[in-house]
C-alpha cells in the first residue's frame, strides 16, 4: 500500500511524534527505581545522545529502548508494509545506538541499555541487579 502523504509531508508529519514520557518504558523505569529506593538519577539532562536517565555521581547514562524501534534481537519485528523502508528505519536506530554508546564511552560515561521487555514483572529482579551493578561501579 502506497502513503496518502509525499515524502516531505510524511516526515513532517512523524517529526511530530514524541516518544518522552513513554509509560511502557521510561516511566516504568522511574516507578522501578523509586519503589527501590535508587535515587541520584535524572531525567531530560542535556547530555550527548540523549539518555532517558543519567547518574551524574556515577557518570551512568540510561536508555530505556523499545523493542520495535531498537530492533531488540528477541522481539525484533520486520513489517511487511512498506517492507524496505522499515529495515532501514530500524537499522539507522542501531547503528546510532552503537555510535553514542561509542561517543558516551570516550567521553568518560558509562551506558546501559535496557530494552522494553525487561521492565515486565517477569525480569525485574534481574534488571534491578544489573542497574545496581552498574551504580556501584
Amino acid at each position: 500500500m502506497t502513503d496518502v502523504f509525499s515524502q516531505a509531508k510524511r516526515s513532517e508529519i512523524m517529526s511530530r511524534v514524541h516518544g518522552r514520557g513513554n509509560r511502557a518504558t521510561e516511566l516504568a523505569l522511574v516507578n522501578l527505581l523509586r519503589l527501590n529506593g535508587i535515587t541520584g538519577w535524572r531525567r531530560s539532562q542535556p547530555v550527548i545522545g540523549k539518555p532517558d536517565f543519567i547518574v551524574r555521581a556515577s557518570r551512568l547514562a540510561i536508555f530505556v529502548d523499545g523493542c520495535f524501534w531498537h530492533g531488540c534481537p528477541k522481539h525484533r519485528t520486520w513489517p511487511k508494509q512498506n517492507a524496505a523502508f522499515w529495515r532501514k528505519k530500524i537499522r539507522r536506530n542501531m547503528a546510532r545506538d552503537r555510535e553514542v554508546n561509542t561517543t558516551l564511552r570516550r567521553m568518560g560515561w558509562r551506558v546501559l541499555r535496557i530494552w522494553q521487555h525487561e521492565l515486565t514483572k517477569r525480569h525485574k529482579a534481574r534488571l534491578l541487579v544489573r542497574i545496581r551493578r552498574a551504580l556501584e561501579r
